[in-house]
């Protein structure tokens, strides 16, 4: 009955079905993945013999914690299917599965950055419940093909900075995502030992709650901290322009925190410090203030910021 009903729906269908089932919108990530840390998701399973034995499972595979990620998923895996319709005729999922490689290869040999195929490869693995390294080897990102906030874009026309100078200050004091801009009200303003801090909470990706500091001269925190209060219980900001480069502000706010925290290098010894590679091989970074800036941005792992976000100094 079931093999019936996926033969009628489209390949959309499927996939929408498949990835909605996988959506834990306010599920903790971290939580999951601490609990696979510490002692895993047990299960009863039976091995080649048809012996039991106990499973561990990582619970953050099978889960989408956040619309944009599903969003994105959705749109990747979407442009897969109508890969293989188009090309070998596919209608269920079962049959696109062994074009995955293949459309992997073509989005390769059609110049697609690393990036646009990375994403695809994570939306396919999550699609059919597979690790990456079951498909083909794609290639590596590199910090220096990376276009995003790098140089001036089409939309900056279409953005005046003297007429939005205290949304740009306020992102680079902050380093707010857009979804955590739009959420932010001004009861989220936390005061301690004369220095000011966000609670971000609402809009958080994968629902990671975070407290990040205020950084600026004096002038520009005094004013982040006048538009909180002003702001009350209600929302900071009720618009954030489309055209606005918030993951460079971003960058900005990155580079202010780990200056702030910088050690000097010369003086730490070598597992206090973080060696940059490929492109980027002259380039070290102090360990500790790296993960004090990716803590205050959201994030986990420092190499996301050694890549994204801080600039490179020798």
């Amino acid at each position: 009955m079931a093999r019936n009903r996926a033969k009628k729906e489209t390949l959309l269908k499927q996939i929408q079905n498949n990835l909605d089932n996988r959506l834990a919108i306010g599920e903790s990530k971290k939580a999951d993945k601490l609990k696979y840390l510490r002692d895993g998701n047990q299960q009863i399973v039976r091995d080649k013999d048809g012996n039991k034995i106990i499973a561990h499972e990582d619970l953050t595979k099978k889960k989408i914690y956040s619309w944009s990620t599903y969003k994105t998923y959705l749109k990747h895996c979407n442009y897969f299917a109508q890969y293989c319709r188009e090309n070998h005729n596919c209608k269920t999922l079962i049959q696109c599965r062994q074009y995955a490689d293949e459309y992997l290869q073509k989005l390769i040999n059609d110049n697609k950055s690393a990036s646009t195929i990375k994403m695809t490869v994570s939306a396919l693995a999550k699609l059919y419940d597979c690790n990456s390294s079951d498909f083909i080897e794609t290639p590596e990102r590199k910090r220096k093909d990376i276009k995003r906030s790098r140089g001036g874009a089409i939309r900056d026309k279409n953005f005046s900075e003297k007429n939005n100078a205290e949304l740009i200050n306020f992102c680079k004091c902050t380093g707010l995502r857009r979804a955590e801009l739009s959420q932010l009200r001004g009861t989220d303003l936390i005061e301690k030992d004369g220095k000011y801090f966000l609670h971000i909470h609402a809009g958080a990706k994968g629902g990671r709650e975070r407290v990040s500091q205020i950084i600026g001269t004096k002038r520009e925190v005094q004013a982040v901290v006048e538009r909180m209060r002003k702001s009350e219980s209600n929302k900071v900001w009720s618009k954030v322009s489309s055209n606005a480069d918030i993951h460079g502000y971003r960058s900005d706010y990155c580079n202010r925190v780990y200056k702030l925290h910088e050690r000097d290098i010369n003086t730490l010894n070598p597992r206090e410090i973080y060696y940059c590679r490929r492109d980027l091989k002259s380039v070290k970074y102090d360990k500790k203030a790296m993960l004090i800036a990716s803590k205050n941005l959201g994030h986990n792992r420092i190499n996301v910021i050694a890549s994204n976000y801080l600039r490179a100094t020798t």
